[in-house]
């Protein structure tokens, strides 16, 4: 892959310990990608990820455990991208508490070009995360469409999703989009009525 071909990240860090952030942003700079935000505390984290809205993160583990793990919390509390958690050598509980909380993955004391290398499978797993949660999120707004004509027309389920393809192939609409349409419309037209 030619340098072309690399896109310019938006890589927010954390730690901490303020030398580990000047170490890491000097890191991540040299991979030709921006450094966005530098977080030491908890209670900027958060903050910080939702107004800068960064590509991915960097959480290394300093001195405490129990931080880093609440630092890697409230960034994807806040944050639409992945985490990665840094750490200095083996450590099978924190990778695993990482998890839980929503890590995507980890690396441990590595070079430059294995930090560039898990920031790229990461931002693809990421990507097919939320393909497949795309996916799933249409595939239910689709059932539900369907139960709705099934209840209203008194159909099955195949005729029902007959009604749904052709009102698209018809109008030029996206499957999606016209269930979507269905489900908000159900939604208005049986809520009661309620009194000024």
């Amino acid at each position: 892959m030619s340098e072309a071909d690399v896109r310019t990240l938006r890589v927010l860090i954390a730690n901490e310990r303020r030398d580990r952030l000047e170490l890491l942003a000097n890191v991540v700079a040299g991979l030709g990608h921006d450094v966005i935000a530098r977080a030491i505390s908890v209670e900027e984290v958060g903050a910080v990820t939702a107004r800068e809205g960064p590509d991915v993160a960097l959480v290394g583990l300093g001195s405490h455990a129990d931080h880093a793990l609440d630092l890697i919390s409230a960034i994807v509390h806040e944050a639409s991208c992945p985490v990665i958690a840094l750490l200095a050598g083996d450590d099978p509980a924190y990778v695993h508490e990482a998890a839980k909380r929503g890590v995507f993955a980890y690396i441990v004391d590595s070079t430059p070009q294995e930090l560039a290398s898990a920031i790229d499978i990461t931002l693809q797993r990421f990507a097919e995360y939320h393909s497949l949660q795309g996916a799933f999120g249409r595939r239910a707004t689709i059932e539900q469409a369907k139960g709705i004509l099934m209840a209203r027309h008194g159909i099955d389920a195949d005729h029902a999703f007959e009604m749904l393809r052709d009102h698209s192939q018809q109008n030029g609409r996206k499957l999606v989009d016209v269930a979507q349409s269905v489900v908000d419309s159900n939604l208005l037209l049986t809520r009661p009525a309620t009194s000024r």
